[in-house]
């Protein structure tokens, strides 16, 4: 009887913290209402036949069995890295029989602290750097590019310390054009705010809608390679999970998720040309609108804090950025893309990807797809269509893209931390 008595026990208690702990990460990623129910990971093995995308191209599974896949980055051997964040480590994966398959699966490095953003830069000593973004953090690691490895694995640089935890825990980064023709800073720094290649840093904000205690929340920032230097290149962007750089201008562009609780329509998830702030601008930098404003410059009514401390923050719209393109609310845009590939018809050619990752609390759940469109240098947007749609279907959900990278080969690739997968869509042959 004792052993039965104490084996419930035991059983209860384990229930009890397998329910906290998903009940916590529910938390960390700000999934507080319902959401649709999830159907089994696609494998390898399974057809891919329930996913819709335009005749001329075809679906694989390029990898499997990966935990929570987000960021995607290929190294000079085309071997393919991985953050996986829930996990706490980097993957590497390699293609070693050409076949299309990325079969040959190791860890790159563990023990991280949700990982997520990932690039590489090669300094004027011909030394290749692995740079991450954990969620406190950007560091970098010595890339030995021959054999896939990391030399000083136990003791990387920090390059700038980050606001960690929070509503919006992810952080992204990539290499990009310095844009500013003036110095930031004066007594000592000026040359490195001047650098040719400068790192930006993509900070969510720590909440939903609220005035952040720190300016390094809600924007993004930048620095120079050897993190002489953090400073804002932009705010008021609630989470730009995601950018790139336009194939012809070199401006960022970035997906921006609206806030919650404002119903099923509002307010406008966002597509931003993210550029310099003019010598003028009273704030430094650009804003982009939150917490007081979204979309074309609108005031958010709902947001009316009885003090507003920070003078760095506009609550008169009309100083706002107003978003360059509107997208429909709660899609949640995360990885976008510019079709570069030659292998892609000549009609595709620099049309915008975007990964709608879906919806958590709209009561008719919207996203879980990838969406083309059409757009000039400006964002003037002519030609808006799904490209590859089908993760949802009666309510339940098979997957949910993330991250949009063309390798070496040519080939789109996409992540999905849902089903533990990544994608190649090729155009057929």
């Amino acid at each position: 009887m004792k052993r039965v008595f104490f084996a419930v026990i035991l059983g209860a208690l384990a229930v009890y913290f397998i329910w906290s702990d998903f009940d916590l990460f529910k938390k960390l990623i700000g999934d507080k209402g319902p959401t649709p129910t999830e159907s089994p990971a696609v494998t390898s093995k399974t057809e891919l036949s329930f996913l819709n995308l335009p005749k001329e191209f075809e679906i694989y599974v390029a990898a499997k069995d990966l935990e929570n896949p987000r960021v995607i980055l290929f190294d000079a051997k085309s071997r393919m890295l991985v953050s996986e964040t829930k996990a706490n480590r980097v993957s590497i994966l390699e293609d070693k029989d050409k076949d299309g398959n990325f079969e040959t699966k190791r860890v790159l490095i563990d023990g991280l602290k949700l990982p997520h953003g990932l690039d590489f830069y090669k300094d004027g000593k011909n030394i290749t750097y692995l740079y991450i973004a954990e969620t406190n953090q950007v560091v970098r690691y010595v890339y030995d590019v021959n054999k896939g490895e990391l030399v000083n694995k136990n003791s990387p640089e920090n390059i700038a310390f980050l606001p960690g935890g929070g509503r919006h825990f992810t952080k992204t980064i990539a290499f990009g054009p310095n844009f500013r023709k003036a110095a930031l800073l004066k007594g000592g720094n000026e040359e490195a705010t001047l650098s040719k290649t400068k790192l930006y840093i993509s900070v969510g904000s720590s909440c939903d809608v609220c005035l952040e205690s720190s300016w390094k929340n809600a924007a993004i920032l930048e620095s120079d390679p050897i993190g002489s230097f953090t400073a804002e290149f932009a705010g008021g962007l609630r989470n730009s999970v995601f950018f790139t750089f336009h194939p012809e201008t070199k401006e960022i562009w970035a997906t921006e998720m609206g806030r919650d609780n404002l119903g099923d329509n509002l307010p406008p998830d966002e597509i931003n040309i993210v550029k310099v702030a003019d010598q003028e601008n009273k704030f430094g930098a650009r804003r982009f609108g939150w917490p007081f404003c979204y979309g074309n410059q609108v005031r958010d009514k709902a947001f009316n804090p009885s003090k507003v401390d920070r003078i760095d923050i506009p609550t008169d719209c009309r100083q706002t950025e107003p978003a360059t393109i509107e997208l429909p609310a709660h899609s949640a845009p995360l990885g976008l893309a510019f079709v570069s590939s030659s292998k892609w018809p000549k009609e595709w050619q620099d049309n915008l990807l975007v990964a709608y990752h879906g919806s958590w609390n709209r009561s008719e759940p919207t996203g879980y797809k990838i969406v083309r469109l059409v757009v000039d240098k400006d964002g003037k947007t002519s030609q808006t269509e799904d490209f590859i749609s089908g993760w949802l279907e009666n309510g339940k959900v098979s997957g949910r893209p993330v991250d949009l990278k063309f390798g070496p080969d040519g080939t789109l690739y996409v992540s999905d931390d849902q089903a533990g997968l990544v994608y190649k869509i090729e155009v057929k042959r």
